[in-house]
């Protein structure tokens, strides 16, 4: 399973390199939920496009980022007074008497106070950092899509809900981040031959067993654990990653644009590293067929197996 992936959210970048539109109601429907629900997972490298707005709906989107920084900004130096306090008191108490509730405050809150204050520094930092473009799953991302005979770019949720099923799809299926392709006619039947996107990817990540990277046998008082493996194309390049996607609506009118990586059986050098699934990156060539598939399943698998082949190099992840 690809579950995070480094991806590319300069919209201007689609615009440059293919000939894309932006979707910018899609874009202003996102940040006005947001408003609405601060849990929504907007990276970084995305509110970046609208640092310097130059139409009226950027600087619309401007507005609602700005708004959203100093709401969080509010609630972390609010959480910091309550931790800093909660710090002292502690402190004191310790002065007169070590009990295990006093050291466990002094603790909890010492780390507390270190994760705010990281907080805050990174909301008001303006150099771009990799991990403003790194995705999970319930994270957005840029996704380009064919319509109206044209390229363009979205925001979507990085976690697949198919259209017509219901809201608890995303806590019933926490896999649907990916599409495995043995069952694109099964389970993303609604989606493959209907509705493909193709985003940017630089690099993923796999959660891998320790000793099957390290090709070792666990010994008898031994427990496995999982480490995080990056995986980038050799030479470095951005792939064009093959997914699904689909436009959810509510019965409430509520919409939610969402996608999912299709993943096939792994190359040798990702199964040598402990892993069992693979992103498919396709060929540039076939962007527009794959785009617009027009229910030809036959076209569509096809481009799948005529896929990119890089060779993936791969580190433990920092």
């Amino acid at each position: 399973m690809c579950y995070s992936a480094m991806v590319t959210q300069k919209y201007r970048d689609f615009i440059r390199q293919f000939n894309a539109d932006i979707g910018i109601d899609e874009f202003i429907a996102l940040y006005v939920e947001r408003a609405r629900n601060p849990s929504v997972k907007i990276p970084r490298a995305m509110d970046a496009n609208f640092a310097d707005p130059q139409t009226e709906p950027e600087r619309r989107i401007r507005e609602l980022i700005t708004a959203h920084d100093r709401g969080l900004t509010e609630k972390w130096q609010r959480d910091l007074f309550k931790q800093r306090t909660r710090l002292a008191d502690a402190e004191r108490s310790l002065q007169v008497k070590v009990t295990k509730k006093a050291e466990s405050d002094r603790r909890i809150a010492t780390e507390k106070v270190n994760w705010l204050l990281g907080k805050l520094a990174d909301l008001n930092r303006v150099e771009p950092k990799a991990i403003d473009s790194r995705i999970f799953p319930m994270h957005y991302a840029l996704v380009m899509v064919w319509e109206n005979g044209r390229r363009v770019v979205k925001p979507m949720r990085y976690h697949c809900r198919p259209a017509g099923k219901p809201a608890f799809y995303d806590s019933k299926y926490p896999g649907c981040y990916n599409a495995r392709r043995d069952n694109l006619e099964g389970f993303w039947k609604g989606q493959f031959g209907v509705s493909h996107g193709l985003i940017l990817v630089s690099a993923f990540f796999e959660n891998v067993s320790r000793h099957r990277l390290e090709m070792q046998e666990l010994g008898p008082d031994e427990k496995d654990e999982n480490v995080v493996i990056e995986f980038r194309p050799q030479p470095g390049h951005e792939m064009l990653v093959a997914c699904l996607w689909s436009r959810w609506v509510g019965s409430d009118g509520e919409e939610l644009l969402s996608f999912a990586a299709i993943t096939d059986e792994p190359p040798a050098e990702v199964a040598a590293a402990g892993h069992d699934r693979c992103i498919i990156p396709i060929q540039r060539q076939y962007i527009d067929d794959w785009l617009n598939p027009i229910g030809d399943l036959h076209r569509a698998y096809a481009i799948l197996d005529d896929r990119e082949r890089p060779y993936y190099e791969h580190r433990m992840a920092a």
